[in-house]
């Protein structure tokens, strides 16, 4: 599959995958611009070979044509992230697209109205694919949040562009990062694994099991585990559904060597609350009154001290209600130690929206070896299926 540096985009106009779904306030201003960012490098490099970039992308899940959704918030931020005026076009297809598409010189830059504002983009329309790709001799698609989504401007465009179609920057950055976890990491390999729910990361255990040496288990899925090996969680959150899933994972684990770590303490409260009550207490033994709602000094040293001598780390979901102050320790804690294992030359690969918000949070994502910018996209991945926008790719 050849990529970016394989080409030279002079007098070609471009249409370029972006993922600008970004968050914005009630002023409709960018909170988090990570995703912007990402896209500058592939931008640029179709700028500076004397081309043209139309920028497509989707905004949020509009139901209809809604302006808070409308790419037209982020023009003026985008021109100054790229030292190019923006010209803006208020639909992505039909003439007024079009004719602005034509019109675009080399090393100007196009963006189109979201995706979104028709259903066929999600329903992966190859007549709204085709309308999509007459506005240019060129596709590339960097946007890996979609990737796994067999959407119009991600899957089915690619088959309109047989030999003039690539992978940008963003995207082989990564497919190398994500693959060097699975198929070329050193040992000891840690992964850590948190957030809500069991059913979530069942895939995902199941498929890094033959590569890891350690499975750090945190957030709420902790206590799903918990009361499969016959512990009292109280009202800590529990999956019974999972239960026996989660006992099978133990026997899985046993027969790959691969050593399960639970929680041995938990922050235990009163209320889903910052200012409940708080005790500490073992995770087995939280009272019927409480439910644990981050893990504990005991805890924290232990994944600490597993995670410090790891070679490999990857982590997807924090271990605690982080939002929250007085429940924030454990991620804050857990980051801190995988940025001081990369310090000391381990390879980290962080993934997942919640994962990626604490990690910037508290202030470590510059300390990590790569945050991966897609949150379903890179869970696919781990769990070891071909994502959509891949494949489409490699016909």
């Amino acid at each position: 599959m050849k990529t970016i540096n394989d080409f030279n985009f002079k007098n070609k106009k471009v249409l370029i995958r972006v993922d600008f779904n970004v968050p914005l306030n009630d002023k409709q201003q960018i909170t988090d611009d990570s995703r912007i960012v990402a896209a500058i490098p592939t931008i640029k490099k179709v700028l500076q070979d004397g081309g043209s970039p139309i920028l497509m992308s989707h905004l949020g899940r509009p139901k209809a044509t809604e302006n808070k959704f409308s790419l037209s918030h982020i023009v003026d931020y985008l021109s100054k992230k790229t030292e190019t005026k923006v010209q803006f076009a208020n639909d992505c297809i039909g003439n007024v697209a079009f004719q602005k598409a034509k019109a675009l010189k080399n090393s100007e830059i196009l963006l189109l109205e979201n995706l979104r504002f028709y259903k066929e983009e999600k329903k992966g329309d190859k007549d709204f694919a085709s309308k999509l790709s007459q506005l240019a001799d060129f596709y590339i698609n960097d946007a890996f949040g979609t990737a796994h989504r067999a959407h119009a401007s991600t899957s089915v465009i690619a088959d309109f562009f047989p030999n003039n179609k690539c992978f940008g920057y963003l995207m082989v950055k990564e497919i190398i990062n994500i693959e060097k976890v699975l198929k070329d990491s050193k040992k000891p390999f840690t992964a850590i694994l948190g957030g809500a729910k069991v059913s979530d990361k069942v895939l995902i255990i199941e498929n890094l099991l033959p590569k890891i040496d350690n499975l750090l288990i945190g957030g709420g899925m902790a206590y799903t585990f918990i009361k499969a090996q016959g512990g009292n969680i109280g009202k800590s959150l529990v999956e019974k559904d999972s239960i026996a899933v989660a006992k099978e994972i133990f026997i899985k684990a046993k027969e790959q060597n691969v050593e399960i770590f639970l929680p041995q303490d938990s922050l235990c409260a009163d209320d889903f609350s910052n200012e409940a009550n708080i005790i500490s207490c073992p995770s087995d033994e939280v009272p019927d009154n409480r439910m644990g709602l981050d893990i504990g000094e005991k805890a924290i040293k232990k994944y600490s001290e597993i995670i410090e001598a790891s070679e490999t780390i990857l982590w997807n979901g924090p271990m605690g209600v982080f939002e929250f102050d007085n429940f924030q320790k454990g991620s804050k804690e857990i980051a801190n130690a995988v940025a001081n294992a990369t310090k000391k030359g381990a390879f980290s690969l962080i993934g997942g929206g919640d994962s990626v918000a604490a990690i910037k949070k508290f202030g470590f994502e510059k300390q990590v070896s790569y945050i991966s910018t897609g949150g379903g996209a890179m869970l696919e991945f781990l769990e070891g299926k071909e994502l959509q926008g891949i494949k489409a790719m490699k016909k």
